[in-house]
C-alpha cells in the first residue's frame, strides 16, 4: 500500500529539461509528493526552440497509464502535450474509470513558437478530455484557441472565457495571466461559485521555460497532498512565483532558459 501522496504525469519529454515530462517530475519532487509519469511524446529541444517531435505509440501510453494505476494509484493526474488525436483519445479512455482529480494543461505552442499539438488534437482535446478536467490551466492563447475567439485583453475578458471554457465541461478554470501586460501577474481561478483573483508582482526575466507545466503540477501535487482546490491553486502559484524569481540563478543556456524548480532546496 502506497503511503506516501503521488502524482501521475501524462505529458511530453523535454530534453532541455525545463518543461514537459521532466519539469513535472521536479515539482513534484519539490512540493513533496512522490512522481510517477507515462510519455506521450518525445521532444528534441533546448532553451531555444523544438527540433523535433515524434509522439509515442497509442498503445505504449495507454500501456504506462495502465501499470501506474494499477499498482501506485495517483492521488492526482495532470496531463500535458498530448501531440496527436489518437493519443487524446487514448488517455481519456485510460483515465475512464479514474476517481481522483485530473489537472489538464492543454499544451498547444511552445516557448519558442513551435506547435506541440495538431488542430484535429484540440477538437478530440474538448470533447473527450475537458469535461473530464477537475481543473483546466490555460494561458491567454491557448483560452482563445479552446474557443476559436480572441486573446483577451481585459480582466473582464478573462473571467469571460473562463466561464464559457466552464460551459465546456471542465469542473474549474485558471486563467493564467503571464501573458497579459502591466506590473502583476494575475491568474483567475473561476468556477461555478465565483471568480477568486490571484496576483503577483510581474518578474523582468526571460528564464520563463516551463512555467505553464511547472504551475498545473504544483496544482496537482497540492491536491495530492489533500489541499482544497483554491488553497492547491495559491500554493502552486505562490511556489511557482520563487521558481521564477530564481531562474537567472541558475543560467541556463542561451535562450528561455528553466525556471528553478528547487529554489527553496539549493539556489
Amino acid at each position: 500500500m502506497t503511503l506516501h501522496p503521488t502524482a501521475l504525469t501524462i505529458a511530453g519529454s523535454d530534453s532541455g529539461g525545463g518543461a514537459g515530462i521532466q519539469a513535472d517530475l521536479k515539482t513534484f519532487s519539490a512540493l513533496g509528493v512522490y512522481g510517477t509519469s507515462a510519455i506521450t511524446a518525445i521532444t528534441a529541444q533546448n532553451t531555444r526552440g523544438v527540433f523535433g517531435i515524434e509522439a509515442v505509440t497509442v498503445q505504449t501510453v495507454s500501456a504506462q497509464i495502465a501499470a501506474v494505476l494499477d499498482d501506485i494509484v495517483p492521488r492526482a493526474i495532470k496531463i500535458g502535450m498530448l501531440a496527436s488525436a489518437e493519443i487524446v483519445d487514448a488517455v481519456a479512455s485510460a483515465i475512464a474509470d479514474y476517481a481522483g482529480p485530473v489537472v489538464l494543461d492543454p499544451v498547444m505552442v511552445a516557448k519558442s513558437g513551435d506547435v506541440l499539438l495538431a488542430k484535429e488534437a484540440e477538437r478530440a482535446l474538448i470533447q473527450t478530455l475537458l469535461p473530464r478536467a477537475h481543473v483546466l490551466t490555460p494561458n491567454l492563447p491557448e483560452a482563445a484557441r479552446l474557443l476559436d475567439c480572441d486573446q483577451a485583453r481585459t480582466a473582464d475578458e478573462m473571467v469571460a472565457q473562463g466561464r464559457a471554457l466552464l460551459d465546456l465541461g471542465a469542473g474549474a478554470v485558471v486563467m493564467k495571466g503571464g501573458h497579459a501586460e502591466g506590473p502583476t501577474c494575475t491568474d483567475r481561478l473561476v468556477t461555478a461559485s465565483g471568480v477568486v483573483e490571484l496576483e503577483q508582482t510581474r518578474i523582468d526575466t526571460h528564464n520563463t521555460h516551463g512555467t505553464g507545466c511547472s504551475l498545473s503540477s504544483a496544482i496537482a501535487a497540492e491536491l495530492a497532498k489533500g489541499a482544497d482546490l483554491e488553497t492547491a491553486v495559491r500554493n502552486a502559484q505562490h511556489w511557482l512565483h520563487g521558481a521564477i524569481r530564481w531562474a537567472d540563478n541558475l543560467g541556463i543556456g542561451g535562450g528561455h532558459g528553466p525556471v528553478h524548480h528547487f529554489h527553496a532546496v539549493w539556489t
